[in-house]
C-alpha cells in the first residue's frame, strides 16, 4: 500500500523576498554594523584623546563654526523622508514612485555630500596640528566617504529604475537603499554632537 504524499501550495508566495528573507538585506546589516563599529571606534578616540587633554580644543585652537554643520545635519536626516518613499513605492511595486524618491534623496545627499567641505572647513583647525585635529578630521573624512559611496549607489539604483531595466529582483535593492540611508543619516547625528559640540560642552 502506498503512502500518500502531502502537497504544500506556494503558488502564492512572493517570489521576490523583503527584509531579513533576502540575502542582500543581511549584506546590508553586515555592511552597516561594520561601518558603525569603525564610526564607534573613530569617536570612542575623541574621547580618549580627550580625557589626556587640559584644554580641549588644545592651545589657541578655536571651537568649530555650528552653522554649515547644523544645518548640513539637517538636509541629511532629510534624506530619510524620499527614501521611505522609495521604502514604501517598492514594496508597492511602484517602479514612479520609486525613482521619484531616489532622485530626491540623490539630490539632497550630493547637497550634502558637497556640503561637507565646509563642515570639515568649519572644524577651525588642520588635520596635522595635533591629535585633536586628526580625530576630529577623522570622524567627519570617515563619514564623508560613505556618503560618497551612497550618492553613486542612489544614482544607479535610479539609472536603473529610469531606463526601465530594473526588475523586480531590483525593488529589494530599493528597499535595502533606504534602510541604509536611515543608517547613514542617524549614525551622523551622535558624531555632530560629538565633533562640534563636544569641545564647547566637555
Amino acid at each position: 500500500m502506498r503512502a500518500r504524499q502531502s502537497v504544500v501550495d506556494v503558488s502564492g508566495l512572493d517570489t521576490v523576498p523583503f527584509g531579513h528573507r533576502s540575502l542582500l538585506w543581511w549584506g546590508t546589516v553586515g555592511f552597516a554594523l561594520i561601518e558603525g563599529f569603525t564610526l564607534v571606534l573613530m569617536a570612542a578616540s575623541w574621547f580618549y584623546l580627550r580625557t589626556n587633554e587640559y584644554d580641549w580644543p588644545p592651545g589657541r585652537t578655536p571651537d568649530p563654526d555650528l552653522l554649515v554643520p547644523t544645518i548640513n545635519t539637517v538636509l541629511l536626516l532629510l534624506v530619510v523622508v524620499p527614501m521611505r518613499a522609495v521604502d514604501r513605492a517598492a514594496k508597492r511595486r511602484d517602479r514612479a514612485g520609486v525613482v521619484r524618491g531616489l532622485l530626491v534623496a540623490l539630490a539632497l545627499t550630493v547637497v550634502v555630500t558637497v556640503l561637507r567641505w565646509w563642515e570639515i572647513l568649519a572644524l577651525n583647525v588642520r588635520y596635522d596640528s595635533h591629535a585633536y585635529g586628526s580625530v576630529a578630521w577623522g570622524v567627519v573624512v570617515l563619514h564623508a566617504t560613505l556618503l560618497v559611496v551612497d550618492v553613486f549607489e542612489t544614482a544607479t539604483l535610479a539609472g536603473l529604475f529610469m531606463s526601465g531595466r530594473a526588475r523586480q529582483k531590483h525593488y529589494p535593492d530599493a528597499v535595502d537603499a533606504a534602510d541604509y540611508q536611515y543608517f547613514l543619516s542617524l549614525a551622523w547625528v551622535p558624531l555632530y554632537f560629538i565633533v562640534y559640540w563636544g569641545p564647547r560642552l566637555l
